[in-house]
């Protein structure tokens, strides 16, 4: 069986992450090709994402799969489009499931879906209908699309627009001679008229005629939203809630019962806005983000500077970030310091360090690997120093402008509780129907006039409408998303949301996760007469000739240690694979290495009280270097990739609030896996594993405990988070592989936030299910109650109030605190 690795972008230009539904689909294509086992996409050591194709040589030739790849992956590409569009007039999540339903019946549309925020995510075949045709569906629909992402075929020359469209209000948009407030105040003109009207009909010799008038311009101001949007959704064939209020108005009013047909419709209208403005909030919360880059930047040209739009920078431009000033873009700092305020973007409450870079090749190069002290962020905030840094990313691409792309995709998310309410209102409005119908036919059956049949039919369709219900988890959602923005922390939509919160069990990777990911100087032991100035000033005199991660480590720490000591010059360092290497300092021959280099080497073999001493540090899991100056043996260094300093508290957090298996996978063999295991306080560390064992454990885990999260840095670690319940990906800030594999990303290099995630998503489930028994309560208690004589106007209250608690419940979690 062979292998071919395959850059996933060659195959699918232009798809929005790895999660797109573009990506099942080619392997399923390429799976079903004979002569190729199986397909699956990770990440590769440059943090690149590539699809991996395993294949029998003796079936299928090389250059035949690689054909097979391209022409599936173009014909998949040049047959799925995907468009995300900003619109206005959707103003809750009832209007917005009706035109998802409406999306999803347009030829040629493979899925849609349309939140309450106004996201509208579809996915459509390209052989069956075009971009423009549906922006012009929704044209036709009356929503007016603020901006449009489009994810164009191979054959069309820009790769990616966004462009502001159709431009013209709607009906939709509630705007009018109040603005954004007229459906407020107009629900308010009908609540006083209400009131005046009722007050009026207490004064006797009042005209019938104009309390009567008045109630009707009652009915006026507090049905003309409610109206409109009812006869756009009957023209599609929907009957949502809205049509049932107008329905129980127009039967209160036949019935001579105005006042009560008033004040249904006073208090749908005002739940309405109300329900708007809070659903607003939320919306706010996210739309924050993008207010956190500054417009402008100052470029810094030829010794001057000069103020240009963000949109302008170009990779390599020079930028000038002045003292207490926001950052407008992505880059490495190439002169001065200073300390930035990154929690805009991490999450984290102290600000970071920040210093000068030099090395220009490797910002050119490779700038996602210089460290994060050089690094600064799009929106974060520069303290009081003033710095110059050197763009190495586009305004589009910025994290910042990641993250907001990324949250406002995860709104066009269903959450597993919201797939459920939608089915239960599928069959719960229909039922809701059957018997306000049969109620109206009560008469024949109990000794009562039709008239009082049919009040109780309209009371019904009040009480049993699914308001609360229907906002009940999109509001949550919603809340919990923004809240997990603002602290650092990318949710992508509702199923990770509420899976993060039932978690049982929680996968760690080591490196870079629990570990610093480098390694650092932990033990240094004299031997014999030297010293530790001595063992430390030979070593790094010659690992400083290496570019080893261990040498570069050793030259870092000793020179710490050291203390600015002046060090010896070394020449004629040679490499001894996989033992160490050996070099000359003072005319000496100087061996650092491992046990086996000792034991091939000539001259003095090492002394079993030094090889003990050896032996024991790699027991603690140490990686061990022994240093000899010609004959003599000058002592041990010891390295080790170092526990993060707050693994220990957040594994300790982690246990507090229930998740008891806690296991740690690792490529590092078992020694040093138990080792650090034992500090940090894992009790099931497993090591010695490849990519594919580490998801081969992952699956284990879930057979045994159901629901598990794999946490890493989203690079190698993808297929293993691909398999786990919920992927998260650490220190995502800057790395656009961590924010595309992860289900959750934690934007700081920093595991604290990690039981904050989990904490909101349980605060999250908490809140959804109270909302759940807040809506069903209700409706349980309504309906009876109405059936045995409770009237229009309690029902109405009653019903509008839970819709109110329910949205601001919700509303609870954007304070929400760990």
């Amino acid at each position: 069986m062979k292998k071919l690795t395959i850059e996933l972008p060659v195959l699918l230009p232009d798809i929005p992450d790895s999660d797109d539904p573009c990506v099942p689909r080619l392997i399923g294509a390429l799976e079903s090709r004979n002569g190729i086992s199986y397909a699956h996409v990770k990440s590769d050591e440059d943090g690149d994402t590539i699809l991996c194709i395993h294949y029998n040589p003796n079936v299928v030739t090389l250059q035949r799969i690689k054909e097979i790849a391209q022409t599936t992956g173009a014909k998949l590409h040049d047959t799925f489009g995907h468009l995300m569009i900003e619109v206005s007039g959707i103003r809750q999540s009832r209007h917005a499931r009706s035109i998802t339903q409406r999306l999803n019946k347009l030829p040629g549309v493979v899925d849609a879906y349309a939140s309450a925020t106004g996201r509208i995510r579809i996915e459509f075949n390209r052989d069956s209908t075009f971009d423009d045709a549906l922006l012009g569906k929704l044209y036709e629909m009356g929503f007016r699309s603020k901006s449009v992402k489009k994810t164009p075929s191979s054959k069309e020359k820009e790769h990616e627009e966004t462009a502001e469209v159709h431009d013209h209000d709607h009906k939709h948009e509630h705007g009018g001679i109040f603005g954004e407030k007229t459906e407020l105040i107009f629900s308010l003109i009908s609540g006083g008229l209400l009131g005046v009207g009722f007050g009026l009909s207490f004064v006797d010799g009042f005209p019938e005629w104009a309390s009567l008038a008045i109630y009707i311009g009652a009915y006026f101001f507090g049905g003309f939203y409610l109206v409109q949007e009812s006869f756009t959704e009957v023209k599609e064939g929907n009957f949502e809630i809205d049509f049932l209020m107008v329905v129980a108005a127009i039967g209160a009013a036949i019935l001579g019962e105005w006042a009560e047909g008033a004040l249904l419709l006073f208090l749908f209208s005002l739940g309405h806005s109300l329900e708007h403005y809070a659903m607003g909030r939320a919306r706010d919360a996210i739309k924050g983000l993008a207010d956190l880059a500054p417009k402008t930047a100052l470029r810094k040209t030829d010794g001057d500077t000069e103020e240009v739009p963000v949109e302008k920078l170009d990779i390599g431009d020079v930028i000038v970030i002045k003292p207490n000033s926001k950052i407008p873009a992505d880059g490495v700092i190439i002169n001065g310091e200073s300390s930035v305020n990154q929690a805009p973007i991490t999450g984290e409450s102290v600000p970071a360090d920040k210093m000068e870079f030099a090395d220009m090749d490797t910002i050119e190069q490779k700038p996602d690997s210089i460290e994060d002290k050089h690094r600064v962020f799009a929106g974060t905030i520069n303290g009081n120093g003033s710095l110059e840094v050197k763009v190495t990313k586009l305004s589009k691409d910025s994290t910042l402008s990641r993250l907001i792309t990324l949250v406002n995709e995860a709104e066009t998310q269903k959450s597993p509780t919201q797939q459920f309410t939608d089915k239960f209102e599928k069959y719960f409005v229909p039922s809701v129907l059957v018997l306000v119908v049969v109620l109206h036919f009560a008469f024949l059956i109990v000794d009562e006039p039709f008239a009082d049949s049919f009040y109780r039919a309209m009371a019904v369709l009040v009480a049993a409408s699914p308001c609360a219900l229907a906002i009940s988890t999109p509001s949550a959602v919603l809340s919990g998303v923004a809240r997990a923005a603002r602290g650092g922390v990318l949710i992508k939509g509702g199923r990770p949301l509420e899976n993060l919160g039932g978690l049982k069990a929680l996968a760690f990777d080591k490196t870079g996760t629990l570990t610093e990911g480098k390694p650092r100087v932990t033990d240094v032991i004299p031997f014999d007469d030297s010293d530790e100035k001595e063992l430390l000033s030979t070593a790094v005199a010659i690992e400083s000739l290496s570019d080893h991660p261990l040498a570069v480590a050793v030259v870092r720490d000793g020179k710490d240690k050291l203390n600015g000591t002046e060090l010896p010059e070394a020449e004629d360092l040679e490499s001894v694979t996989g033992k160490g290497v050996k070099a000359i300092l003072h005319s000496a021959q100087v061996f650092i290495g491992n046990l086996k280099l000792f034991e091939e080497a000539e001259g003095t073999k090492i002394p079993n009280e030094l090889k003990d001493q050896v032996k024991k540090l790699e027991e603690e899991g140490k990686t061990t270097m022994v240093v000899r100056y010609n004959e003599r043996y000058l002592g041990i260094i010891g390295l080790m990739d170092t526990p993060r300093e707050d693994a220990k508290k957040v594994i300790q957090q982690l246990r507090t609030i229930g998740l008891s298996h806690l296991i740690m996978l690792t490529g590092d063999n078992q020694r040093v896996a138990d080792a650090v295991a034992k500090t940090i306080g894992i009790d099931d560390p497993k090591g010695n594993l490849l990519p594919e064992d580490k998801v081969e454990a992952i699956k284990e885990l879930r057979n045994s405990e159901g629901e598990v999260a794999m946490v890493g840095d989203g690079v190698n670690d993808a297929p293993a988070m691909a398999n786990s319940t919920v992927g998260i990906a650490m220190g995502a800030a800057g790395s656009d592989v961590a924010l595309e594999t992860a289900d959750v990303a934690l934007m700081a290099d920093k595991l604290s936030v990690l039981p904050f995630a989990i904490g909101l998503s349980r605060k999250t489930k908490t809140i959804i299910k109270q909302n759940l028994w807040i809506s069903l309560g209700m409706v349980v208690i309504l309906i009876p109650a109405t059936i045995l004589g409770l009237s229009i106007g309690p029902a109405v209250m009653a019903h509008e109030g839970s819709t109110l608690v329910v949205v601001f419940n919700a509303l609870r979690l954007l304070g929400y605190k760990s």
